[in-house]
This record gives structure tokens, C-alpha cells and sequence, in this order.
């Protein structure tokens, strides 16, 4: 059921780069973030994304560790 609330996971390929994607709904976005986008602030309560590489070279741990929250409109454009 969580998944279906905050949205379901994906892969998408950006720029020759394979990257997981993961919707946040508003209403499981409970914290600020900083979208490397745009260097703007994704306030709480507000839907989102989250990006990690899917190919990086040191590891599933490594690459989810360094994820990003991205707003929509930044993470479309990128």
C-alpha cells in the first residue's frame, strides 16, 4: 500500500544516464529539500521526486546514498 500512496518507482534514461526515479506524494513529503535543479527549496508538503543513478559504478548502496529531491518541473527539464 505505501507504494501506491507515494507513487511507483521507476528507470528512466537522462542524458545517457540510467536513473531510478521515485515519486513523493505532498502528503509524504515531510521535510525541506534542496532541488540541484534549480537550487530551490521543495518546501513540505509538496510533491516531488527522487532521482539516484541506476548504473553508477560503486554500487546499489553508494547510488542511493547520493539520491537528490527534485521538483517536477526541474526534474522534466533536466
Amino acid at each position: 500500500m505505501s507504494s501506491l500512496l507515494q507513487g511507483w518507482k521507476r528507470t528512466e534514461v537522462r542524458r545517457g544516464i540510467t536513473w531510478s526515479v521515485q515519486p513523493i506524494s505532498a502528503a509524504r513529503a515531510q521535510k525541506d529539500y534542496v532541488c540541484p535543479g534549480c537550487g530551490g527549496t521543495i518546501d513540505s508538503g509538496v510533491a516531488h521526486v527522487v532521482a539516484w543513478r541506476a548504473d553508477g559504478l560503486l554500487g546499489d548502496a553508494a547510488d542511493l546514498a547520493a539520491r537528490r529531491h527534485w521538483h517536477l518541473h526541474c526534474w522534466k527539464i533536466q
